[in-house]
């Protein structure tokens, strides 16, 4: 994995969990930070660079009120590209800026992931395979804090986190077989593939299953254990039928 990070656009009191969540995906052989290191908001990052062996890159800003790292990072995530060094990207801000590089990226049959803060503009988001928020990484997501950032709206568009129903009912479609069941895993890569931010976390649950074992009233949940390992499969539980309407007939019966 190589790591380019925004350091205008990214916390660096989060770097320890980000590595830790790069990690998940392969080893990180790259890690880059870009921004203006005269600038005194570069300050925070500097005592967790040679902690965390992140190459810091110099780049001057041009015009006063514009923001040049954006392009340096495009420019070596293209090279790095091409190189064919690395079999993933991960591109740690919330900028819409970086909307067309990640499409470029995945469009070369290459892994590319975000991670940005809840704000992060929609193209953004679904322009990587997987997008991380900030926020599940400190902890700091609660169901006030959820509705509140349901209200918000980001450059006109609303950044409308819907409920996990819709999508758990959506993914289990994608992944159901003829029994009727389906794997838990495959649940997992629909939902990534209708969402890239889908996050358990964001709900309040460490785990996929936990979040669907929350859904007393939709879901069945099935665990086959052998001696190697153990899977979980899902199923949808049967709806309620309404109870059928008396006929007019029926009623004047009653009546009489």
């Amino acid at each position: 994995m190589a790591m380019l990070i925004d350091g205008d656009n990214a916390q660096p009191n989060l770097i320890v969990k980000l590595l830790a969540e790069v990690g998940k995906y392969g080893p990180i052989t790259i890690r880059r930070i870009y921004g203006d290191w005269t600038t005194p908001q570069m300050n925070g990052w500097k005592d967790c660079l040679n902690n965390h062996a992140i190459q810091p890159i110099q780049q001057f800003r041009y015009t006063v009120g514009k923001n040049a790292t954006d392009s340096a990072l495009i420019i070596d995530a293209m090279d790095l590209l091409h190189s064919k060094l690395v079999d993933g990207f991960c591109i740690v801000s919330s900028d819409s800026d970086y909307t067309r590089l990640a499409t470029r990226i995945r469009e070369s049959g290459i892994f590319v992931m975000g991670i940005g803060q809840r704000k992060t503009p929609k193209p953004f988001v679904n322009a990587c395979n997987i997008f991380i928020y900030t926020e599940n990484l400190s902890g700091e997501i609660d169901e006030q804090k959820i509705a509140a950032a349901d209200k918000n709206t980001i450059n006109g568009q609303e950044n409308v986190h819907p409920n996990p129903v819709p999508l758990l009912k959506e993914a289990f479609s994608m992944a159901v077989g003829e029994d009727g069941w389906a794997h838990l895993g495959a649940i997992g890569m629909g939902l990534r593939q209708l969402d890239p931010a889908f996050d358990p976390r964001t709900f309040g649950y460490s785990q996929l299953l936990q979040l669907i074992k929350a859904q007393k009233d939709l879901f069945l949940i099935r665990k086959e254990d052998d001696k190697s390992s153990s899977a979980v499969y899902i199923k949808r539980k049967p709806g309620r039928r309404s109870a059928p309407r008396k006929t007019r007939k029926a009623a004047d019966t009653v009546k009489a």
